[in-house]
């Protein structure tokens, strides 16, 4: 069970990691981010860990009185994402074949990630990361569509940094508003 802060002994919320680590924690997440808007895959490959598992569970529209046992979304339903890094590299050596047509000219990115709270993991070196992100993509002349969402990591401390052990992507959307998702969030 994750470490939290308690109050007569009911769990209250999350245990925050302290000042430094959660400093450290915003700058991997800017860092990965502009290593995708730059399209360095290969390096942002480097981010995971070897166990990652990178889920965007399709939402569906549930009327109050019968919602699904986690809310949205539920693991044995459909998933625009349930990748495992075999998965993500594949997926990092499509975009860099000639015969990628749908990057070809480029997508341009801009990644953005904010509200960030970073709290003590289940274990000693674990963290789980709560932030909101944005995703902007523009091709072409006028081409461009925004993807908003709120993601759940799992890092791990690695050396002088962390890698992503898993990542939980939620859209609000139950039906995406633009052509495609070719690319990472």
């Amino acid at each position: 069970m994750m470490n939290a802060i308690k109050e007569n002994n009911n769990l209250i919320r999350p245990t925050p990691v302290d000042f430094e680590t959660y400093y450290r924690i915003c700058n991997f997440l800017n860092y990965e981010y502009r290593l995708l808007d730059e399209e360095r895959l290969n390096a942002w490959l480097e981010l995971m860990a070897e166990d990652i598992h990178y889920w965007m569970p399709g939402i569906e529209n549930r009327r109050r009185e019968n919602p699904l046992q986690h809310g949205f979304y539920a693991e044995d339903h459909m998933a625009f994402f349930d990748d495992r890094l075999r998965d993500l590299k594949r997926r990092v050596a499509r975009f860099e074949q000639p015969s990628a047509w749908a990057e070809n000219p480029a997508t341009r990115n801009v990644h953005t990630v904010s509200n960030i709270e970073a709290y003590a993991g289940g274990c000693d070196g674990e963290f789980i990361v709560h932030s909101v992100i944005q995703s902007v993509r523009s091709r072409g002349l006028d081409e461009q569509s925004v993807i908003y969402g709120r993601r759940k990591d799992t890092l791990v401390r690695d050396a002088d940094s962390f890698k992503i052990k898993s990542r939980l992507i939620l859209i609000p959307n139950a039906t995406l508003t633009c052509k495609n998702i070719n690319t990472f969030l």
